[in-house]
């Protein structure tokens, strides 16, 4: 009787783990509900683009494995043709930096109602050069970004941008990570754009796709404490000199976006699952969409009401304080993008350094961790440690088969 209670017990915990686990994976993964969301949308010509056809008329652009984090943000391993790929769908109006705030769910009155039927190539190009000084502020070299998204908006290259084009670009540009993209697409560590659809884009795949760690089946995850979780993920990390040829390209990185052709952006979610990497060792940034633009940032933060530093945090790591004599954030972010991949790298690359940078590399990260936005000669001491710290790391694997 006590054997039988006991496997009606694991029956049923069983059961109830793998009914959560099911109900959390239908509620992550809804590419069945986007694409049938966008392909409605082409069928009836209110979107194009490169993407639309291969994905809704000839169907050669299939959802594979589902790589979600976030239910209105889907993202999937996606096969089109004999290319392998990344598909990224939004299931929510993009948010708005509210620092907390749900989104709104997505309307199907509203999606895709912009730019309206008359509208101009020229005023379409006015629309979109007055979303960018809103983002990235004012910017000598705009309208070169918005020649660049015509151009990319185009999706059948026929030289011109049609209206189903154009309303797929405008929802496009709305996401942080596709302008950042597109901004980026001629740097290494970004991956590149294959094609678009409405609010669905298709980026190059990335063999792997974490800084650190190994893929284990959820079931055996249930099981495994978080800090045991943290120590095994360091065991499984490819050879020292490989790890610092991937940190140079994090660094590399850094410099892009640190007062970039159009501005500064931010690294607002600064974590390992976001970072992955190719089999050359080459960094590739998967997930960019906590990389804010600081000017729209400090637009949105300067109104936003506080009590304590608390109040003023966006993602994870983009923090401001709080000024308790207005009750306002103050829109300065205290930890500049170097600081926070610093944190990132310090454990990862420490850890097999060898014994004779170990010291030095050390002080190096610790100088980078500690710098703050609003040190005088901030700007040199970032361009100063950045460059010791690649220049330690290069010396060190140059003369390896690993660089």
């Amino acid at each position: 009787m006590k054997y039988l209670f006991i496997s009606w017990l694991v029956v049923f915990i069983g059961s109830w783990v793998m009914y959560v686990q099911y109900s959390t994976y239908t509620e992550l993964c809804r590419g069945h509900d986007c694409r049938k969301i966008i392909c409605d949308k082409y069928k009836t010509g209110v979107i194009d683009g490169s993407a639309c056809s291969s994905l809704c008329a000839k169907e050669t652009l299939y959802f594979g494995k589902c790589l979600s984090t976030k239910p209105n943000n889907q993202m999937y391993l996606g096969i089109w043709g004999n290319l392998q790929g990344v598909i990224k769908c939004q299931m929510e109006e993009a948010a708005q930096l509210d620092f907390g705030t749900n989104p709104e769910p997505r309307k199907e009155i509203v999606l895709f109602d912009k730019p309206t039927r008359g509208t101009t190539v020229e005023k379409f190009k006015e629309m979109v050069y007055g979303l960018f000084k809103a983002k990235l502020g004012e910017q000598g070299n705009l309208s070169e970004l918005v020649n660049l998204i015509l151009s990319f908006a185009d999706g059948n290259k026929d030289g011109r941008v049609s209206l189903p084009e154009a309303k797929s670009a405008w929802a496009l540009l709305q996401l942080d990570e596709f302008l950042l993209m597109v901004i980026l697409q001629d740097k290494e560590h970004t991956p590149k754009l294959m094609g678009f659809c409405g609010d669905l884009y298709v980026t190059e795949r990335v063999e792997y796709t974490s800084l650190y760690g190994i893929s284990l089946p959820w079931i055996i995850e249930l099981f495994i404490p978080s800090g045991f979780r943290r120590s095994m993920d360091q065991w499984f990390t490819p050879s020292w000199p490989r790890k610092a040829k991937i940190a140079i390209g994090l660094l590399e990185f850094v410099e892009d976006i640190f007062h970039g052709p159009y501005g500064n952006f931010l690294m607002c979610d600064t974590s390992a699952k976001n970072l992955g990497y190719n089999d050359k060792y080459d960094l590739k940034m998967m997930d960019m969409r906590k990389i804010v633009p600081e000017t729209n940032l400090k637009e949105i933060i300067k109104d936003r009401q506080c009590e304590s530093d608390l109040d003023c945090i966006y993602g994870t790591d983009c923090r401001t304080l709080c000024d308790q004599s207005k009750m306002r954030c103050t829109t300065e972010v205290i930890q500049p993008n170097l600081a926070k991949a610093c944190q990132l790298l310090k454990d990862y690359l420490l850890r097999g350094a060898p014994s004779d940078i170990h010291e030095e590399l050390e002080k190096q990260l610790y100088l980078c961790i500690a710098l703050k936005v609003t040190a005088n000669q901030m700007e040199m001491e970032h361009s100063l440690i950045l460059n010791n710290l690649k220049t330690l790391l290069w010396k060190k694997i140059s003369h390896t088969n690993d660089s």
